[in-house]
């Protein structure tokens, strides 16, 4: 089990990739929301660094026709938690990363204002691994003490821009990831 904590906006514990991606949140806006969403490149393929480079503007478009399909998207997320669990941060959280897009969560839009973006290596067609659960877990459970606003504020990209997204997707299990979301809040009492 990875050890997190989270001081000035920064996730000690994280591996630490700074993404261009990102600028000020507004000013007196509170974190209240966390958005988890899916991206793997090129789709349902894991590893080979491209989330990571695609996240620093660093993305070769020529390596993969699917590439091109997003080719000059400047998008970022605050937190990427691989297939293996490693967690890595690209933008600190008091900053605002891009990751909702357009969004509305309980009638507030424009959600990146107020939310921290986590994004799973994955796809909507494939189950995630054990040890990205247990990393959310983790890191969720600090977030939210962290950012008390936050307490259930937790949402899928899917429920935030219903019209426009699909993930987290049908194999990201809500309900064994809040069970042990509350296991562990329950044990660090």
């Amino acid at each position: 089990m990875q050890q997190f904590e989270v001081q000035n906006g920064i996730l000690h514990g994280a591996t630490q990739i700074a993404s261009p991606n990102f600028n000020a949140r507004p000013a007196d806006t509170d974190i209240q929301l966390i958005v988890i969403h899916n991206i793997s490149l090129p789709p349902s393929q894991f590893g080979g660094g491209y989330i990571q480079q695609f996240f620093q503007n660093k993305l070769d478009w020529s390596i993969h026709p699917y590439f091109q399909t997003i080719e000059g998207m400047q998008v970022s997320a605050h937190l990427l938690i691989l297939r293996t669990g490693e967690v890595i941060q690209f933008v600190n959280f008091n900053d605002r990363s891009w990751h909702a897009g357009r969004s509305s969560y309980l009638a507030q839009q424009e959600c990146n204002d107020y939310s921290i973006g986590i994004e799973l290596e994955g796809s909507d067609d494939l189950p995630f691994e054990a040890e990205q659960y247990q990393a959310l877990v983790d890191v969720v459970a600090m977030l939210r003490q962290a950012y008390p606003k936050i307490q259930n504020h937790i949402a899928g990209h899917s429920d935030i821009a219903p019209k426009r997204k699909t993930d987290p997707g049908p194999y990201f299990d809500w309900q064994l990831f809040r069970q042990r979301l509350s296991k562990k809040t329950s044990s660090d009492l």
